[in-house]
């Protein structure tokens, strides 16, 4: 999995600077993480200062709009090492006959800078993006995987109408609505599941040696929350457990919703399970870390070759009782950045295994036609300035993940562990000491 703002607040604004995570619509920009997890701040699309102005009003100009949008904001001032102003004049010497022949220029520019998350989006499957992260877009209950080259499905959801179409785990996914998996990423097969709540998607799929056949499964009429709470007992005292699957356009509000009614169940501590989170929107990431974090910074963002631009709390914490976050490495990019503000500004400890490591930024800029660009376009920091790329959130406590109550996790997302859950119980046992006697983290 949104929020649609056509203006920054001031406070934001003030905040983050030019920090590139914010919602766009009409040209300008909408931040992203690892399943598009967006934000929101604004960027007018334009020439800046010393830029060759676009040109405009045609197939060409697109192109020379996607180069001017990259030049402008890309992550890499290097350009993968190549020579950028010179990449611009061969682009505008060609002649395009029609915007699929600049959608593939575009594709193979962004292609040369050996950046798997920064691609283009042509103007149906960016519609279909926005729909989604304004919480529109509902699933078929078919979780996907890689497995070398192919698309195959790792798991059927149970209850999802998934489970009545002829679809079996391992089977191969070949076509999605027509378009082919081959080269297709993970993240995009995703997308493309998704749709309006009682439409359908048409799959050829393949099952072992027999020859592909097509099946088609509607999309669920429901859009499944992403917090769940509940009350653990701890020797008699409570203990407030809450589940964030995601960060949605609702999920900051329902995080309130959740630690107001578990405060009125008089619980003396909190467990945040960010298990099998790939991530969201970030503005609903920071508004869920000010919950938590009275004040100091959550993130530091940095552009280019820019100083870091900070986001800081803003004295809206709702408690400040004694708080585990639960992790694993399926656990990315908007919760490795609530983990991670919470873990160096000592307001949670961390419990689990080390999270996926997706530390940069995605931006997506609304082309002049309805396309749309997703460009890196910043790295984030924590509080203390990690760069948790590829190695993660390193947890406080490691405790090794348990094959069986993780597979019921990561297949639905509304599960609730039991207590008996090897890091929901080393969770409580740190709540129990904190409970007793606060702890200062570290």
């Amino acid at each position: 999995m949104a929020e649609v703002s056509e203006e920054l607040t001031s406070e934001c604004r003030n905040q983050a600077g030019k920090a590139v995570f914010q919602l766009i619509v009409k040209r300008k920009m909408l931040q992203s993480g690892l399943g598009l997890g967006l934000g929101l701040l604004g960027f007018w699309f334009g020439a800046s200062p010393g830029l060759a102005a676009p040109l405009q009003d045609s197939p060409k100009a697109l192109v020379d709009e996607a180069w001017q949008f990259l030049n402008q904001y890309y992550i890499d001032p290097k350009f993968n090492e190549q020579d950028w102003q010179s990449l611009r004049t061969d682009l505008l010497s060609r002649n395009y006959s029609s915007p699929d022949q600049a959608y593939a220029t575009i594709q193979q520019t962004l292609a040369t800078l050996g950046d798997p998350y920064t691609r283009f989006l042509p103007p149906r499957e960016y519609s279909q993006l926005m729909r989604q992260t304004q919480g529109e877009q509902v699933d078929v209950g078919l979780v996907l995987q890689e497995d070398g080259d192919i698309l195959q499905v790792a798991a059927i959801v149970p209850q999802s109408l998934a489970t009545k179409a002829n679809v079996k785990v391992g089977d191969e996914i070949v076509t999605i609505n027509g378009r082919s998996t081959d080269r297709l990423t993970l993240e995009r097969a995703q997308t493309l599941m998704k749709g309006p709540a009682g439409s359908a998607v048409k799959l050829s799929v393949k099952r072992g040696s027999e020859k592909p056949f097509m099946v088609e499964i509607k999309r669920e009429g429901k859009i499944d929350p992403t917090v769940q709470y509940q009350t653990f007992s701890l020797a008699g005292t409570p203990v407030g457990y809450i589940r964030l699957s995601g960060f949605n356009s609702t999920s900051s509000q329902d995080m309130a919703a959740a630690v107001q009614a578990l405060k009125k169940s008089k619980v003396q501590g909190f467990i945040l399970d960010l298990r099998y989170n790939p991530g969201g929107l970030l503005d609903a990431g920071i508004d869920i870390a000010r919950q938590w974090l009275p004040s100091g910074v959550i993130v530091r963002i940095r552009q280019q070759q820019d100083e870091p631009q900070e986001v800081r709390a803003n004295q809206t914490a709702l408690t400040n009782l004694p708080l585990v976050i639960l992790v694993n490495n399926n656990s990315a990019s908007a919760s490795e950045i609530l983990a991670g503000a919470l873990q160096d500004q000592k307001r949670a400890l961390v419990v689990g295994t080390h999270t996926f490591g997706k530390a940069r930024v995605q931006a997506v800029h609304e082309m002049s036609d309805g396309s749309a660009l997703v460009v890196t376009v910043a790295r984030y920091l924590t509080p203390s300035g990690r760069d948790i790329a590829q190695q993660g959130i390193i947890p406080d406590v490691i405790v090794p993940e348990s094959p069986g109550i993780d597979q019921e996790l990561r297949l639905n997302p509304q599960a609730i562990p039991s207590p008996r859950d090897p890091i929901v119980a080393k969770s409580l046992e740190l709540l129990a000491t904190q409970i007793q006697t606060p702890l200062v983290v570290r």
